[in-house]
């Protein structure tokens, strides 16, 4: 089986080929455009896809060596995301699925995420045994879910305000960093010392006198940001240059160990032994490193994406439909699918 999957939910326009559960292509184009202006403006992410959607299509079909009149399957990213962008990818989809008379499946792009770390792992539809905890986060998402064998899955946790990659990318504002600034904080990290400064975390045995965070899931990055800023309005430009990289370790730290604290708290409640993470910020250096090093020292099995699967992109994308498909779903040709904003407008059963 071909499967088509087509992903433009934020600032990525890609598309991907899968041939029987295995990835012959993923083209990924990320957009510069919105650099100057520290973040994804949305009209011009549509209009960056709109311009993109047909070529990069053809050069995912064209690298897996195969025609158009070869796919059995489209699939596209239906939310959530950006509206007018999840649009331009979801409308295309579906059209040249009509137009060849072939199924469409649309994707929740947030469940392609959570089984993002098994694409890399020869076979797509692997997952592990049992039950396992996904930790999926990224410049729009943090979410903590349980997943069971039977791919369904329960949000357990959630950002009660900003998401980890938004945090980073916001607090690398402040220093004056380039956007997107989790990679650039994560480099500059490299070279500093994450005890430099302590920065608080929210919801964490750390912030809270009583036991109460033992049964709470949930995520709070609002607080760092105005730490951050307040603690950079009394120092020097001199001062924040010369320790630059000693400021950028702090806030990664504060950020990464709330993520490992929150998932390894919910795998030990929940007595499961298998944690994933997925989503862009799981290509952070810092925050792979403490959780294997958590995971390794509590028996506990981590997957993680590649890399280039760990943004978006529209192999996960592909490789959803197919684990759904070999699972028994229906390959249906309905071609009114409706886009859908936010996570909890799309959330079903994977």
């Amino acid at each position: 089986m071909n499967i088509l999957g087509i992903e433009t939910s934020c600032d990525e326009t890609s598309a991907a080929v899968l041939h029987d559960g295995r990835v012959r292509s993923n083209i990924v184009s990320s957009q510069r455009c919105h650099s100057a202006f520290g973040g994804v403006v949305p009209e011009l992410a549509s209009r960056e896809h709109e311009r993109l959607i047909v070529s990069i299509t053809d050069s995912a079909v064209t690298e897996a060596n195969i025609t158009k009149i070869e796919l059995d399957v489209i699939a596209a990213t239906a939310g959530p995301g950006l509206i007018g962008a999840v649009m331009v990818g979801l409308c295309f989809a579906q059209g040249m699925a009509y137009a060849l008379e072939i199924p469409f499946v649309p994707v929740n792009h947030i469940e392609a995420h959570i089984f993002s770390p098994f694409i890399n792992e020869g076979d797509s539809h692997h997952a592990p045994e049992g039950s396992f905890v996904s930790l999926t986060v990224s410049g729009g998402h943090t979410l903590l879910s349980v997943v069971d064998q039977d791919l369904s899955y329960e949000v357990i946790g959630r950002t009660l305000d900003d998401a980890a990659g938004e945090a980073f990318d916001k607090t690398g504002k402040m220093l004056g960093l380039p956007y997107p600034a989790g990679p650039v904080i994560d480099k500059l990290a490299e070279k500093g010392d994450p005890a430099f400064h302590k920065f608080p975390r929210a919801l964490t045995s750390q912030s809270q006198t009583s036991k109460s965070y033992i049964d709470n899931f949930d995520f709070s990055f609002s607080g760092l940001k105005t730490s951050v800023l307040t603690w950079l309005q009394k120092q020097t430009p001199e001062f924040i240059e010369l320790h630059l990289s000693d400021i950028a370790a702090s806030i990664q730290w504060a950020i990464v160990s709330v993520l490992v604290e929150k998932t390894m708290l919910a795998a030990r409640s929940r007595g499961i032994k298998s944690v994933s993470i997925a989503g862009g910020v799981s290509a952070n250096s810092a925050l792979r490193k403490a959780m294997k090093e958590e995971c390794d020292n509590n028996g506990v099995t981590l997957h993680i994406p590649g890399t280039v699967y760990s943004t978006d992109n529209a192999a996960m994308i592909a490789t959803l439909a197919g684990v759904k498909l070999s699972r028994g779903m229906k390959a249906e040709r309905l071609y009114n699918i409706a886009p859908y904003a936010s996570f909890a407008a799309g959330a079903r059963k994977a």
